[in-house]
């Protein structure tokens, strides 16, 4: 209920009366005039009840009155009425109907109740209730009021005193809260000031409104009275202590700051007495040096006094904190103040006061930035900011090297360590076991600081400063002093980068802001944003103050902290602080934290460069003048050791010791690494260093995708891990791994200098594995390859250092480390491939080439392991990736073709991915296939390649449409392109469409691959070739085909012929293992051979096949069948049977003899169903190298004039075959060089090497010509028939070698030719076939045929000789010698056989072509006979028996078809010469000068006779009976051997036995029946003859006389003894001639006989008479014989035949 409802004023009504009656009734006896004017009072206010409305209004009016009544009762000082007054009073004032007169009343009547020591606490109270509840006391009765409670508290009662104290406070308070509404009521009026006179020190009051007066009055009087001065407004002070004067200053400045800040008079009262007053206060406590004699200085010297230096600490807290910004000189001083107290000489408790002071102002980090902002950052000005926190730390190190002196409470350290320390669980019972829990404390270097737990987190929460009730300094506990610095640096960390860090968000927040808003343009900070101008310049000035110490102070505390909670606080702030620093920009700082932070993690004294080079410049700070080192961290440490492991160095050392800390450090370092990277910048490098070598103590390896994994080094001693930290190890290994996970968070420039550090770890991890074979350190390596993965989707900003510094590692001699290097290379590439970018791949054509291109560097890395490696992630790319490549392939093959030591990948490629690949790569899916191939590794791998390229060919076929069409569109973009650069369109093969230049370059390689060194790559790729251009040839435009003959096939066959001619002899010794070569085989040269074999025969057939093709081209293909044929001849006389003989199938099948042509004799038909091309020939090319005749005049002439026709040129449909027949010719030419140089005989004497072609060879060689010649029969000239005959007898005269005869040579009885031999037959029966049945103008050819075939006919009884060359005779040696023979001998053929059939083929021919003219002019028949004479004149002597025999049939035969026709040319005189070559060959066969071999049986001696005999009875029948046509010479010499044989002249070799039989009397008696025949046929045409035949007979009888004379007379001489076999046969021969002689005459027209022979005849009688009287039996029967006809001459003749007339 409120005082003033009508309620609340009944009431007071009410009791104010009954106090009246009260007073009344007390003063009754007493005090009358007390009574009497209580009795008034109650009228009084029974009267102002009733006349007023608003009755407390006209109370206050009449207070005086009212309350009159209760002063007199106070005056009468009796205890109990004044209790009762006051009490009355004390509802008055609460009523609020006190006006100032009456309260002024009051006042005094307390002063004197004061003065007389009564109800002093009542007093209070009442002093209390009138100030607080009203305004109304003021001026003179306030301070009078104020003075009275002052002088309370100096009473002697204690209850008294502490009450009094409290009023007083509250007064104070009261007055200034008075002044505090009055400016709230007169807030909204601007009042004009007055005018300030002049310069007066002491400002006037005037100007101020009454309550703000009482207030200024009062506080300058309590500063007056804490300076000891008088008063000027609390008038009657006795006593003042500056305790309390100091309390009420700090509470009045503490609680109503705005007063001094709103006025100006207050603001002046602050400067001009407060701060000079604390400043004098101080001076004790600045002189005073601990320990320091007072004797020294001449003043003594007054001791700091506790309770007033606290207490000046505090207002001095106060002032700093809210009137910092109208004291700025003075705070200056008084933080000045504050610094120096903290120095190592000033008392243990001044210290202790003096840091909680520091504390205070730590946790105000506003306030520490206006400090850095008006000292700090001005010129000329103390570093206060500076020098707080180096005092900080300097304090800190001081409390650990200089022992606690002079304070005797604190426990000496370390003299009572032992035994308190085990008491209190200190350092000593660290280890001792899990059940005491040690106390949080520092240590180091022997001194033991516990830690206290002092204040709350952000909160400075003084113990000494609020000890206000003590006098003397209380003795500090050990540590605290520890504590509470340590505390103020954790405050002062934690309230700085708060700070600054909200305002740097608010920043960021609007800059974001801002962008959204403006995209375009730059974002400046405004400084409206914050309290302060130019933040960042101050937040930056506050770092660089403080860093320095902070890092001092936090390091050493870092080192010497037992507890763990400690030692995360003091990390915290270290990171804290690293971050700051970071996210400011000031690099120094931050590197410095950071490299506490390290240097913490690793073990004491661990050799890391990074680090301490960096801290080189850091370690000494100055702090207030003296050089405060950082302390390196000690090396003995209570720490509980959790591993132990091999440091990462060059050199192997011993083990280090990793404690608890060092993995807590770890832990904060992973910690900074992961929330702050984005502002670590160049430090990534001191933590990743730091990282790496802890990774590398704990012995974490790097595992799939770079994360880190415990695994154990081999080498060194093992790491030895407690069971706490292996807990751990997963745990850490899992933020190592998630630290480089959240670099896909950082901005780009952070993500740069993460890899920039990666990359110079990994280096210098690279520089210390060169050079050992040491387990390298893969952290970089591993984690470069885990930042990739995590950042694929900005992977282009990365990539290229990224990778361009793995590639460096992959080059890396240490094996393990190329291992890894290649594992994140090839993982980071497959993983860009597969990571879903935006846009896709596929459509980011830049991005999958910059992807693959470190695929493709990695080919120039020459280890095979990191091939290895390549070629799995080229599998797994195709396999995953293949049907996306797409523009990438380029990029992929080339990389395949660069490895060659796997087939695998290519395989792929080709199988499975050919549809996929853009058309403009399957170029170089050949290449790469090829390449393979080309590759000289792993045989296997060739030919599978090669099997590539036949399936590569194989897809070209099938999507040959589709193919074209991409490429062609290709192709018009590139053809824009370079037109637009002006250049010309370059590629391989360029007029070429671009699909036919897609098998070019198929062809091209497969060519490549058909001269590789290895024979099976060399067979293998030329099949392939030539099967593709078979199969798929058609495809190709008709210029193609131009360049598949001229660039792909005849460089093949120059490439082939080169390297065959020059190819190793050496014999090649059986291949690797237990593989034996063949011995066709055994030398390069021989493989060579074979690759030139199936290269010819390639080319030929490919040429035979497109035949219609080519023949379209025209033009630029005219010269490739020469070339073609060249190639056959090179190839032909090559020194290589197999070569040169496959050459002469090729020639075949190019000839196209392999398919007979029906119709040959139709020349024309025969050309067009060969299909041969129609390549023109200049005519005079024809005449080239091998055609020695020059043929001038040009192919039509000769045409024309063969053909008898005037044609000048061919007409139109003609001009194929013309060109046709010049293709033959070349053809021709081509046989006729080969065959001339193949045949010709080696000149000079023969060495062993010289080539000898075989058998097989020179057959075919000679089985192409009848083919060959059916297509230029029409031409055929003499001159080439003798070439042929020279190339046929050169064939058949090489002999064979001695290996080889067994095989070719039938055994020499059989009469067998060889298959040579038959083709030289056959050509030239095709030659005579031909002319036989052609014009009449080519029988001049014929003589020129006997002539060869007649040479072949000697070759019976005289083989050829080839060149010098001794050769065996086949006939002459026996079929088992020949295996004898040494190896290089050579064997003659057997050419009986052959020469026999040539002269049956000559006596067939001549029975065809006798009449010819040109077989007459020739003198064939001559020819023929000339030949015979030889075999006729061997005739046993021959080396075949068979051979004379041939000769005496064939001779025969011609004679008879001969003879005829040389009787009827008689006159022309053209067989003149052939008479006597035929009576030659007549003489030397009859009367042979051979004898017969021994074991000739009778039979076949006869048989012989008999041909002997036939021989007679021709020359009886075709030669005398025509003598009359022939030279009289030869008739004479015909006569002359009949006479011969006829006398029978027996050869002394004949046995007896045999006589009869040898002597040939059939024969004799034929010959003497013919002689005799023709000496008496009466047909003699001249008497020449008539005379030769008569004087023949003389001479036969002439001769007979003398035998049977000499016989008479011989056997008269022998007597008993019987005669010589030999004379008895001549006997009887003689005497068997005489009997034919006169069966002959009796025959005879006598008119035919001469006279002379009848004489002679008869003359003989007489010795035959004689003859009777022989011995011999035979000798008589023969006799009886010859006697016999006699008888007929018994009579004489008829008529009379004149002499010498017929």
């Amino acid at each position: 209920m409120s005082t003033s409802s009508p309620e609340a004023v009944k009431k007071l009504l009410e009791n104010m009366q009954t106090d009246l009656r009260s007073l009344s009734m007390e003063c009754k006896k007493k005090f009358p005039p007390v009574k009497e004017a209580a009795e008034s009072g109650i009228v009084k206010i029974k009267t102002i009840a009733a006349r007023n409305t608003d009755i407390l209004a006209a109370l206050k009016e009449n207070s005086s009155e009212v309350v009159q009544p209760f002063l007199m009762g106070c005056g009468t000082k009796e205890p109990k009425i004044t209790q009762l007054c006051l009490a009355a009073i004390q509802r008055l004032m609460s009523h609020e109907v006190v006006s100032e007169a009456a309260a002024g009343n009051i006042i005094n009547m307390l002063w004197q109740l004061m003065e007389n020591g009564l109800e002093e606490l009542k007093l209070l109270q009442t002093v209390l209730v009138l100030l607080t509840t009203n305004t109304v006391v003021h001026d003179e009765v306030l301070s009078k009021a104020i003075v009275l409670c002052f002088r309370l508290h100096f009473t002697k009662d204690n209850i008294t005193n502490n009450t009094a104290a409290a009023t007083v406070r509250q007064v104070v308070t009261v007055v200034f809260e008075r002044m505090v509404a009055e400016d709230e009521r007169f807030k909204g009026i601007v009042e004009q000031p007055p005018p300030v006179q002049g310069n007066t020190n002491r400002r006037s009051v005037s100007t101020l409104r009454p309550s703000a007066k009482d207030a200024y009055m009062l506080f300058q009087d309590l500063c007056q009275l804490v300076n000891a001065d008088a008063p000027y407004w609390l008038v009657g002070m006795t006593e003042m202590t500056r305790t309390f004067g100091l309390e009420l200053l700090e509470s009045v400045l503490n609680d109503f700051p705005g007063v001094f800040l709103q006025h100006q008079e207050f603001s002046f009262l602050l400067k001009e007495r407060v701060c000079p007053l604390v400043i004098k206060l101080f001076s004790p406590n600045i002189k005073f040096r601990q320990g320091s004699s007072s004797a020294a200085s001449p003043a003594p010297v007054e001791k700091p006094y506790f309770p007033i230096c606290m207490r000046l600490l505090r207002v001095v807290s106060v002032l700093i904190k809210h009137f910092y910004s109208l004291l700025v000189t003075e705070c200056e001083i008084f933080l000045s103040l504050l610094v120096k107290f903290l120095d190592g000489e000033k008392p243990q408790w001044l210290r202790a006061v003096a840091v909680e002071s520091v504390h205070r102002l730590c946790v105000q980090p506003h306030l520490l930035r206006s400090f850095c902002q008006s000292y700090d950052m001005k010129q000329h000005s103390t570093k206060v900011f500076r020098d707080i926190v180096n005092a900080l730390g300097s304090f800190i190190q001081s409390l650990f090297i200089v022992p606690n002196v002079g304070n005797a409470a604190a426990v000496s350290a370390p003299a009572g360590l032992g035994a308190q320390g085990t008491a209190q669980g200190g350092p000593g019972t660290g280890g001792v076991s899990g059940t005491l829990t040690t106390q949080a404390a520092f240590e180091y270097r022997g001194t033991w600081i516990p830690l206290m737990t002092v204040s709350v987190q952000g909160s400075a929460k003084a113990t000494y400063l609020e000890m206000l009730d003590k006098v003397e300094p209380p003795s500090i506990p050990e540590g605290y002093a520890m504590s509470v610095a340590f505390s103020a640096l954790l405050d002062l960390v934690r309230g700085i980068t708060s700070m600054i860090e909200r305002e740097l968000a608010v920043e960021e927040e609007a800059a974001a802001e801002f962008r959204e808003a403006h995209p375009d343009q730059e974002w400046k900070p405004q400084p409206v944003c914050f309290s302060v101008p130019g933040a960042h310049l101050v937040w930056e000035e506050m770092v660089s103050a403080c860093w320095c110490g902070l890092l001092a102070a936090l390091s050493l505390l870092l080192d010497a902290s037992t507890d763990e909670t400690a030692t995360e606080n003091i990390l915290k702030a270290e990171l804290t602080m690293a971050s700051l620093c970071g996210r400011l920009g000031l690099v120094t700082p931050r590197d410095a934290f950071i490299t506490a932070i390290c240097k913490a993690s690793l073990p004491p004294h661990y050799a890391l460069t990074v680090l301490s080079s960096n801290t080189a410049n850091l370690s000494t700070y100055s702090i207030q003048g003296q050089s405060v080192q950082i302390i390196s961290p000690s090396s003995e440490s209570h720490q509980q050791v959790v591993a132990v492991g091999q440091p990462l160095t060059a050199q192997p050392q011993g083990t280090v010791v990793l404690t608890a800390k060092n993995i807590q450090c770890m832990r904060t370092l992973l910690n900074l690494a992961h929330c702050h990277g984005a502002v670590l910048g160049t430090s990534w490098q001191l933590v990743l260093a730091t990282l790496q070598h802890l990774v590398w103590i704990l012995g974490l390896k790097p595992g799939v995708g770079g994360a880190l994994k415990p695994g154990r080094a081999v080498e060194g001693p093992s790491t030895v891990l407690t069971t706490a930290v292996m807990t751990d190890l997963p745990v850490i290994s899992n933020i190592l791994s998630r630290l480089f996970e959240s670099s896909q968070y950082l901005d780009d420039v952070s993500l740069h200098h993460l890899i920039n550090a990666l990359c110079s770890l990994s280096l210098e991890a690279m520089e210390m594995a060169y050079g050992n074979n040491k387990e390298p350190s893969l952290f970089a390596v591993a984690k470069l390859l885990e930042t990739g993965l995590v950042n694929m989707d900005r992977i282009e900003i990365l990539w290229r250092p990224l990778t361009g510094h793995l590639l460096e590692v992959c080059q890396h001699p240490n094996s393990r480390m190329r291992e890894w290097g290649a594992e994140a290379l090839t993982a980071l590439i497959k993983a860009g491939l597969a990571y879903k970018h935006d846009p896709p791949l596929a459509q980011n054509q830049r991005l999958q080439l910059l992807l693959l291109n470190p695929l493709k560097e990695l080919s120039n890395v020459l280890h095979a392991d990191i091939r290895q490696k390549q070629l799995e992630c080229v599998l797994q790319i195709l396999q995953s990736q293949g049907d996306s490549l797409g523009p990438g392939w380029p990029l992929v093959l080339g990389v395949i073709g660069a490895i060659r030591n796997d087939q695998g990948a290519p395989c792929l490629v080709v199988t499975d991915f050919l549809p996929t690949m853009p058309c403009t790569c399957l170029q170089i899916v050949v290449d790469v296939a090829g390449s393979f191939g080309l590759q000289n590794q792993e045989l296997n791998i060739s030919l599978t390649s090669i099997g590539l390229l036949w399936n590569i060919s194989d897809y070209f076929f099938q999507r040959g449409e589709a193919i074209t069409q991409e490429l062609e569109r290709e192709e018009e973009a590139l053809q824009k392109q370079a037109q637009e650069r002006g250049e010309t369109l370059n590629r391989p093969f360029h007029p070429a469409p671009p699909f036919d230049c897609l098998w070019l370059c198929l062809y091209a390689k497969l060519g490549e691959l058909c001269v590789d060194p290895r024979p099976a790559v060399r067979k293998s790729a030329g099949q392939t070739l030539f099967s593709t251009i078979a199969a798929h040839g058609t495809l190709l435009q008709q210029p193609t085909w131009h360049i598949v003959v001229w660039k792909v096939l005849f460089q093949l066959l120059d490439c082939v012929r080169t390297s065959s001619t020059t190819a190793d002899k050496e014999k090649i010794e059986s291949g690797g293992g237990n593989i034996l070569i063949h011995h066709s085989r055994d030398t390069a040269e021989k493989q060579w051979a074979e690759t030139w074999v199936l290269t010819l025969a390639g080319v030929a057939r490919i040429f035979n096949t497109r035949r219609y093709l080519l023949q379209q081209l025209g033009e630029p293909t005219r010269n490739a069948w020469e070339v073609l044929l060249n190639h056959i001849q090179s190839a032909a006389l090559s020194k290589n049977n197999e070569v040169s003989l496959a050459a002469l199938k090729s020639f075949q099948e190019i000839l196209q003899i392999v398919t007979p042509v029906k119709d040959s004799d139709k020349a024309g038909d025969a050309l067009a169903a060969m299909g041969v091309p129609p390549v023109l020939i200049d005519p005079l090319s024809a005449s080239g190298p091998g055609r020695p005749l020059v043929r001038s005049d040009s192919l039509v002439e000769r045409l024309t004039r063969y053909n008898g026709a005037e044609l000048q040129a061919p007409p139109p449909g003609e001009e194929s075959a013309l060109e046709d027949s010049a293709l033959w010719w070349s053809a021709w030419n081509t046989w006729y060089r080969t065959g001339t140089d193949s045949t010709r005989p080696p000149s000079g004497p023969t060495e062993k090497l010289s080539f000898i072609p075989s058998q097989p060879f020179l057959t075919a060689l000679i089985q192409i010509f009848p083919a060959l010649y059916q297509h230029i029969k029409a031409n055929f000239s003499m001159e080439d028939l003798k070439k042929l005959g020279v190339i046929l007898h050169g064939a058949v005269s090489v002999p064979i070698s001695s290996d080889a005869s067994p095989f070719i040579l039938p055994s020499y009885t059989e009469a067998v030719l060889t298959s040579l031999q038959e083709a030289v037959l056959t050509a030239l029966d095709v030659l005579q076939k031909a002319i036989c049945v052609g014009p009449e103008n080519l029988q001049v050819m014929y003589p020129a045929i006997f002539e060869q075939l007649l040479l072949f006919v000697e070759f019976s009884c005289k083989p050829p000789q080839y060149g010098r060359m001794e050769t065996k005779h086949v006939a002459n040696a026996k079929y088992n010698q020949i295996q004898l023979f040494a190896p290089a001998e050579w064997v003659a053929l057997n050419y009986v056989p052959f020469a026999e059939r040539s002269l049956e083929v000559v006596v067939d021919l001549y029975h065809k072509t006798a009449c010819h003219k040109a077989v007459i002019n020739e003198k064939v028949l001559q020819n023929i006979i000339k030949t015979l004479r030889m075999p006729l004149g061997l005739k046993y002597a021959c080396p075949s028996e068979s051979t004379w025999k041939l000769a005496v049939s064939s001779l025969l035969k011609v004679l008879s078809i001969g003879l005829p026709v040389a009787r009827q040319h008689a006159s022309s005189g053209k067989f003149d010469t052939m008479w006597p070559e035929l009576a030659n060959a007549f003489e030397d066969f009859l009367f042979t000068k051979s004898t017969p071999p021994d074991n000739l049986s009778i039979q076949e001696f006869q048989k012989n006779e008999a041909i002997d005999v036939e021989v007679v009875q021709l020359i009886s029948t075709e030669i005398l009976p025509f003598a009359n046509f022939i030279p009289k010479d030869f008739v004479g010499q015909i006569m002359t051997m009949l006479n011969k044989g006829s006398i029978h002249s027996q050869s002394p070799s004949f046995t007896e036995a045999e006589i009869d039989v040898r002597m040939r009397e059939d024969f004799s008696k034929v010959c003497f029946e013919t002689l005799l025949q023709f000496s008496f046929s009466n047909k003699v045409s001249t008497p020449q003859e008539g005379y030769i035949s008569r004087m023949a007979l003389s001479v036969l009888l002439k001769r007979s006389q003398d035998v049977l004379r000499r016989y008479v007379e011989d056997e008269r001489l022998s007597g008993r003894c019987p005669l010589p076999r030999q004379q008895v046969t001549e006997i009887i021969f003689v005497l068997k001639a005489i009997s034919t002689l006169m069966d002959s005459l009796k025959k005879t027209q006598p008119e035919n006989v001469d006279g002379n022979t009848w004489a002679q005849v008869i003359a003989l009688y007489p010795t035959l008479v004689e003859c009777i009287t022989c011995s011999s039996s035979e000798v008589s029967s023969a006799l009886k014989e010859a006697l016999g006809p006699f008888k007929d001459f018994m009579q004489p003749p008829v008529s009379k035949v004149q002499n010498g007339e017929s």
